[in-house]
């Protein structure tokens, strides 16, 4: 059974249709990458999965139930967690203050567990040495370079406890050494048992970091399959490479 499973989505915004029918699945560990030229509904379909935006038709289901009709907050608690193209971090917290916010208001509201004042704290600093934001953990968001506002983005959606992460263009503005550092700490967190679809516009960390690749163009699923097959369709090569 898919972890995500994605089936007839359509969206559109008056006349303009953003996505058309977009089936999509996602097993529960796979490294999944989604991309597609500018405009062509990654974003939205991010959106509609995560419950920032409504789908016109079609459904959404995660760990094999319908989630259509639950606001954004709800599919976090249910294990549906992204990372933002521009970190929005709590500017007036800590590090460590910015990952204390999901364990108490998203892991605590799940019901059943409930994380102490020092679990809170021992899985603060196991997130910061995973990311290695250990030494700048009373420091603030302000502080931080760009590479390290990126993994704070990535450990405030981990500290929510996800089953499955987007990620969406963790990369983007990085060097090649900070984007190898990403992508090796997302093939990290994988293997620590979550499942993650990767959003990016660098082919290099995309390949690297993906069993699968799924591409849109124009609203529309266009390939699906092992990244080394895909990125040689002729339709691919056209719409996102421009050949």
């Amino acid at each position: 059974m898919a972890l995500l499973e994605v089936s007839g989505l359509g969206k559109r915004f008056g006349g303009f249709v953003a996505l058309d029918g977009i089936d999509f699945a996602v097993a529960a560990g796979e490294r999944v990458g989604l991309i597609g030229p500018n405009g062509s509904g990654k974003s939205t379909l991010v959106n509609c999965i995560c419950g920032t935006l409504a789908n016109d038709s079609g459904t959404v289901h995660f760990d094999g139930a319908p989630i259509g009709g639950f606001k954004a907050h709800q599919r976090t608690r249910l294990g549906l967690a992204r990372s933002f193209q521009l970190p929005r971090p709590f500017m007036s917290l800590t590090v460590a203050g910015n990952l204390r916010v999901p364990m108490v208001y998203t892991v605590n509201a799940r019901g059943g567990r409930h994380l102490s004042a020092a679990d809170i704290d021992a899985r603060c600093a196991e997130l910061l040495q995973l990311v290695g934001l250990a030494p700048k953990a009373d420091r603030f968001p302000r502080d931080l370079t760009q590479v390290e506002m990126r993994k704070l983005e990535l450990a405030r959606a981990m500290a929510a406890e996800p089953k499955l992460l987007i990620a969406d263009e963790a990369m983007a503005g990085l060097s090649q050494a900070e984007v190898s550092e990403i992508v090796a700490l997302l093939i990290d967190l994988n293997k620590r048992g979550i499942t993650i679809i990767l959003i990016e516009h660098i082919m290099r960390a995309v390949m690297s970091f993906s069993e699968r690749l799924v591409v849109l163009v124009s609203g529309k699923k266009i390939a699906d399959g092992r990244p080394d097959v895909v990125i040689q369709d002729p339709e691919v090569e056209r719409a996102y490479l421009g050949q």
